[in-house]
């Protein structure tokens, strides 16, 4: 099991972003929303692209905060998710919540993507 999580499996690039949001389908757990679209099993690893809204934290510390929560706790789960889908995890609490709340919400997403 590969637990890093290289430049290769980050979502960039404007077209990749706007194919998400115009076909892809969303899901919710928690503190956590991810709007998701298969590329198709065989591809490439899945990429992904996280966002903690301005508006919910004014601060840029508690949102760098919660991107390396969300971050790592996709890290360490991704082998629950097949190769090939592009993800855009967006956090949704407007509170700052536990390590352990992110990771469990972040479990209930990767298994219904499944």
């Amino acid at each position: 099991m590969d637990a890093s999580f290289p430049k290769s499996e980050r979502l960039c690039g404007k077209t990749a972003v706007e194919a998400l949001f115009e076909q892809g389908k969303s899901v919710q757990a928690g503190c956590l929303r991810c709007r998701y679209l298969r590329r198709g099993e065989g591809e490439e690893a899945s990429r992904v692209v996280i966002s903690v809204p301005k508006r919910h934290f004014k601060r840029a510390v508690k949102r760098n905060l919660l991107k390396r929560r969300i971050r790592e706790s996709y890290r360490r789960q991704k082998h629950l998710l097949g190769s090939g889908t592009d993800m855009l995890f967006v956090y949704t609490s407007r509170e700052v919540l536990p390590y352990e709340a992110v990771y469990e919400d972040m479990t209930r997403i990767l298994e219904a993507l499944r």
